[in-house]
C-alpha cells in the first residue's frame, strides 16, 4: 500500500503542529507527534539513518535508498515544521506576549488530553507500570522547578547542550528551548543566532545531530523491548510537564537575551491568586478546546503508518 498525496499533506499538517509547539516555551513537538499518531514512525525513521544508506545508494540506486530512508515522510514532515516555524511562530509570540493566560490554557488542555491518549495505549496496568509512570512524572516535574545553570560557552558544553536539547524536543513533555535555559546555553545560542556566529551554531547543530541519531536508537530499542514501561514513563513525563504550562504563573525572575525576554524562574498559582486578570472563564473554554483538538487528532491519526514498500512502520 502506498501513501497518497492526501496522506502526505496530512503528515505536513502534523509537522506544522509540531513546529508550532516547538516555538512555544514549555511545549514539546514530541508530544504533538505522539498524539497525532506518527511518533513511532518518526523514531523508527530517524534511527534508520546510518552509513549503510550510502552503500544501498551505490549498489541499488537512489530510489531504493530513498524508500529505505522513508524520505517522502521526512520531506513532508520537515516541510510542515519549517512552514510552521516561519509563519506560526510570529502568531505564537504575539499571543504569548499579549494573551499568555489564554494560549497557555489552550496548551494545558491539549497536553492534559494527551496524557489520556498516551496512557490508554498501555495494554496492561500493573505495579511496575505505575512505578515507571510515577518516575516519569516526578522527573519532569522536578525539571520544571530547577533553577538555570550559569551561562556556559565552551565548545564541548555547547555540543552536549545541543544533543540534550534535541532529545527533549523529540521526547513528549518538556521543550528543548526550556532545557537550553536550564543548561545555561540559551543566551549563548540566542546571541549566536543574532550575530550569525556560524561556528557556535554549527557546534550546536552537530550536537543536535549526534543526540537525535543516538537517542532515537535508544527509544527504538526501548519500544521494541519494554514497550509498556516506555509508554508508562512517557505518560508520566507528559503529566509532570503540566506544571510548566499551567496558565497562571507568578514570575520570580527574568533575563533578557538580545531583544527577547525569557522567564528564568516562576511559580504556579491559582487563578484567584494571579496578579493580573485571570480570564478564568475564557481560559476554561480554551482548555476544553485544547482537549477537543486531541480527540480530533486521535480520530484522524494513522495508528500503523505504512511505508511505501508496504511494510508497517511499527517500532
Amino acid at each position: 500500500m502506498r501513501r497518497s498525496l492526501r496522506d502526505y499533506l496530512l503528515i505536513s499538517v502534523k509537522g506544522m503542529a509540531m513546529g508550532a509547539a516547538d516555538v512555544v516555551p514549555g511545549v514539546s513537538g514530541g508530544t504533538i507527534a505522539f498524539i497525532s499518531g506518527i511518533y513511532e514512525e518518526l523514531i523508527n525513521t530517524i534511527s534508520g539513518v546510518d552509513i549503510s544508506l550510502l552503500r544501498i545508494w551505490k549498489e541499488e540506486g537512489f530510489s531504493v535508498m530513498w524508500k529505505k530512508l522513508n524520505g517522502n515522510f521526512i520531506i513532508a514532515l520537515l516541510s510542515g515544521i519549517l512552514l510552521s516555524i516561519f509563519t506560526v511562530m510570529r502568531l505564537a509570540n504575539y499571543l504569548l506576549e499579549h494573551h499568555p493566560v489564554l494560549i497557555w490554557a489552550f496548551f494545558f488542555g491539549l497536553v492534559l488530553a494527551s496524557i489520556y491518549y498516551v496512557g490508554k495505549q498501555i495494554p496492561k496496568w500493573s505495579l511496575n507500570v505505575f512505578i515507571f509512570l510515577l518516575i516519569g512524572a516526578t522527573t519532569a516535574f522536578y525539571l520544571t522547578t530547577l533553577p538555570p545553570l550559569a551561562a556556559a560557552s565552551s565548545d564541548l558544553y555547547l555540543f552536549m547542550a545541543g544533543a540534550i536539547a534535541i532529545c527533549a524536543m523529540i521526547l513528549p513533555g518538556i521543550s528543548g528551548a526550556f532545557i537550553l535555559v536550564l543548561l545555561g546555553a540559551y543566551k549563548t545560542i540566542s546571541e549566536a543566532t543574532h550575530e550569525f556566529d556560524f561556528k557556535t551554531l554549527g557546534i550546536v547543530a552537530l550536537g543536535a545531530v549526534f543526540g537525535l541519531l543516538s537517542f532515537s536508537r535508544l527509544l527504538k530499542w526501548l519500544f521494541l523491548n519494554y514497550s509498556t514501561l516506555t509508554l508508562a514513563t512517557l505518560t508520566g513525563f507528559i503529566a509532570g510537564s503540566l506544571n510548566k504550562i499551567w496558565p497562571w504563573k507568578e514570575v520570580l525572575e527574568t533575563a533578557t537575551y538580545g531583544e527577547k525576554s525569557v522567564v528564568i524562574r516562576e511559580e504556579s498559582v491559582m487563578p484567584w491568586n494571579f496578579a493580573g486578570e485571570p480570564h478564568a472563564m475564557q481560559a476554561f473554554f480554551l482548555m476544553l478546546a485544547g482537549f477537543a483538538v486531541i480527540l480530533i487528532l486521535e480520530g484522524i491519526a494513522v495508528k500503523k503508518p505504512v511505508h511505501e514498500n508496504g511494510e508497517n512502520q511499527d517500532v
